[in-house]
Protein backbone atom coordinates (compact mmCIF):
# COMPACT_ATOMS: atom_id res chain seq x y z
CA UNK A 1 0.00 0.00 0.00
CA UNK A 2 1.17 3.26 -0.96
CA UNK A 3 2.59 5.52 2.05
CA UNK A 4 3.39 9.50 1.98
CA UNK A 5 4.83 10.76 5.49
CA UNK A 6 4.93 14.72 5.66
CA UNK A 7 6.84 16.63 8.62
CA UNK A 8 6.02 20.50 8.62
CA UNK A 9 7.09 23.38 11.16
CA UNK A 10 4.74 25.63 12.05
CA UNK A 11 5.83 28.42 14.47
CA UNK A 12 2.27 29.15 16.15
CA UNK A 13 0.16 26.85 18.84
CA UNK A 14 -0.50 23.69 18.42
CA UNK A 15 -4.15 24.09 19.24
CA UNK A 16 -4.33 26.94 16.35
CA UNK A 17 -2.77 24.39 13.75
CA UNK A 18 -5.14 21.50 14.60
CA UNK A 19 -7.86 23.84 14.12
CA UNK A 20 -6.83 25.05 11.08
CA UNK A 21 -6.23 21.26 10.09
CA UNK A 22 -9.74 20.11 10.93
CA UNK A 23 -11.21 23.22 9.14
CA UNK A 24 -13.59 22.72 5.87
CA UNK A 25 -13.28 26.73 4.89
CA UNK A 26 -9.48 26.11 5.07
CA UNK A 27 -9.05 23.28 3.10
CA UNK A 28 -11.25 24.78 0.50
CA UNK A 29 -8.88 27.21 0.67
CA UNK A 30 -5.68 25.41 -0.10
CA UNK A 31 -7.20 23.34 -2.98
CA UNK A 32 -9.05 26.43 -4.76
CA UNK A 33 -6.82 25.62 -7.45
CA UNK A 34 -8.99 22.59 -8.16
CA UNK A 35 -12.44 24.09 -7.50
CA UNK A 36 -12.38 21.53 -4.59
CA UNK A 37 -15.94 22.43 -2.77
CA UNK A 38 -17.94 20.42 0.17
CA UNK A 39 -21.07 19.20 -1.39
CA UNK A 40 -22.58 16.92 0.94
CA UNK A 41 -22.38 16.26 4.98
CA UNK A 42 -20.35 19.06 6.82
CA UNK A 43 -19.63 22.06 4.56
CA UNK A 44 -18.38 24.89 6.87
CA UNK A 45 -16.15 24.97 10.26
CA UNK A 46 -14.35 22.27 11.89
CA UNK A 47 -14.84 18.68 11.58
CA UNK A 48 -15.27 16.72 14.83
CA UNK A 49 -15.34 12.71 15.09
CA UNK A 50 -18.15 11.12 13.10
CA UNK A 51 -18.11 14.19 10.79
CA UNK A 52 -18.80 13.19 7.23
CA UNK A 53 -18.12 15.46 4.32
CA UNK A 54 -18.17 14.68 0.62
CA UNK A 55 -15.67 16.69 -1.32
CA UNK A 56 -16.39 17.73 -5.47
CA UNK A 57 -13.07 18.92 -7.26
CA UNK A 58 -11.78 18.35 -10.75
CA UNK A 59 -8.11 16.14 -10.20
CA UNK A 60 -6.08 14.48 -12.89
CA UNK A 61 -8.38 16.09 -15.92
CA UNK A 62 -11.52 14.27 -14.75
CA UNK A 63 -13.96 15.48 -11.71
CA UNK A 64 -14.40 13.26 -8.99
CA UNK A 65 -15.91 13.12 -5.64
CA UNK A 66 -14.39 11.84 -2.24
CA UNK A 67 -16.21 11.56 1.00
CA UNK A 68 -14.32 11.04 4.14
CA UNK A 69 -15.38 10.53 7.96
CA UNK A 70 -13.45 11.45 10.46
CA UNK A 71 -12.75 8.05 12.67
CA UNK A 72 -10.58 9.25 15.49
CA UNK A 73 -9.97 12.80 16.93
CA UNK A 74 -7.53 13.73 20.28
CA UNK A 75 -8.02 17.09 20.70
CA UNK A 76 -5.41 19.14 19.98
CA UNK A 77 -3.08 16.27 19.15
CA UNK A 78 -4.32 13.87 17.04
CA UNK A 79 -7.25 13.25 14.41
CA UNK A 80 -7.65 10.84 11.23
CA UNK A 81 -9.68 10.96 8.44
CA UNK A 82 -11.03 8.10 5.99
CA UNK A 83 -12.70 7.45 2.76
CA UNK A 84 -15.76 6.17 2.85
CA UNK A 85 -16.46 6.34 -0.93
CA UNK A 86 -14.50 7.86 -3.67
CA UNK A 87 -12.12 6.63 -6.79
CA UNK A 88 -9.33 4.63 -4.48
CA UNK A 89 -10.04 1.05 -2.84
CA UNK A 90 -8.34 2.54 0.82
CA UNK A 91 -7.43 5.92 1.95
CA UNK A 92 -6.96 6.89 5.48
CA UNK A 93 -5.22 9.82 6.23
CA UNK A 94 -3.38 10.40 9.76
CA UNK A 95 -2.66 13.82 11.38
CA UNK A 96 -0.23 14.50 14.37
CA UNK A 97 0.50 17.75 16.15
CA UNK A 98 3.56 17.83 18.38
CA UNK A 99 3.80 21.02 20.35
CA UNK A 100 7.31 22.06 20.67
CA UNK A 101 9.21 24.97 22.66
CA UNK A 102 8.64 27.47 19.32
CA UNK A 103 5.53 25.96 17.67
CA UNK A 104 4.50 22.87 16.39
CA UNK A 105 5.30 19.74 14.52
CA UNK A 106 2.71 18.60 12.20
CA UNK A 107 2.82 14.85 11.01
CA UNK A 108 0.96 13.65 8.00
CA UNK A 109 0.94 9.60 7.47
CA UNK A 110 -1.18 8.67 4.17
CA UNK A 111 -1.74 6.03 2.67
CA UNK A 112 -3.65 4.65 -0.01
CA UNK A 113 -4.84 1.38 -2.38
CA UNK A 114 -5.69 2.36 -5.78
CA UNK A 115 -7.09 -0.22 -8.83
CA UNK A 116 -6.32 -1.83 -11.76
CA UNK A 117 -4.00 -3.87 -10.34
CA UNK A 118 -0.31 -3.72 -12.00
CA UNK A 119 -1.48 -0.81 -14.32
CA UNK A 120 -2.46 0.96 -11.30
CA UNK A 121 0.58 0.35 -9.46
CA UNK A 122 2.61 1.51 -11.83
CA UNK A 123 0.57 4.90 -12.39
CA UNK A 124 1.25 5.66 -8.76
CA UNK A 125 4.99 4.96 -9.53
CA UNK A 126 5.46 6.80 -12.34
CA UNK A 127 2.84 9.66 -11.25
CA UNK A 128 -0.05 9.31 -8.41
CA UNK A 129 2.11 9.26 -5.70
CA UNK A 130 4.46 12.51 -6.64
CA UNK A 131 0.65 14.09 -7.66
CA UNK A 132 -1.10 13.33 -3.84
CA UNK A 133 2.08 14.27 -2.21
CA UNK A 134 2.38 17.69 -3.80
CA UNK A 135 -1.34 18.15 -3.08
CA UNK A 136 -0.83 17.21 1.24
CA UNK A 137 2.26 19.96 0.84
CA UNK A 138 0.10 22.21 -1.06
CA UNK A 139 -1.76 22.23 1.92
CA UNK A 140 0.15 22.18 4.71
CA UNK A 141 1.89 24.98 3.15
CA UNK A 142 -1.37 26.91 3.21
CA UNK A 143 -1.76 26.29 6.64
CA UNK A 144 1.71 27.18 7.84
CA UNK A 145 0.74 30.15 6.03
CA UNK A 146 -2.38 31.08 8.19
CA UNK A 147 -0.84 30.11 11.16
CA UNK A 148 1.66 31.64 11.45
CA UNK A 149 0.13 34.84 10.12
CA UNK A 150 -2.60 37.11 10.84
CA UNK A 151 -4.99 35.43 8.38
CA UNK A 152 -6.01 32.49 11.13
CA UNK A 153 -8.56 34.77 12.85
CA UNK A 154 -10.46 34.51 9.28
CA UNK A 155 -11.25 30.79 9.40
CA UNK A 156 -11.02 30.19 13.61
CA UNK A 157 -13.56 32.34 16.07
CA UNK A 158 -10.65 32.18 18.55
Amino acid sequence: MPFIHLTTFIAAPVERVFNLSRSIDVHKHSMKAHGEEPIGGLRTGLMNVNDVVTWQAKHLLKERKLKVKITALQSPFQFTDEMVEGDFTKLKHEHYFKPIENGTIMIDQFWYEIRYGKVGALFNAVFLKRYMEGLLQQRNNVIKQLAEGDQWKKYLQQ
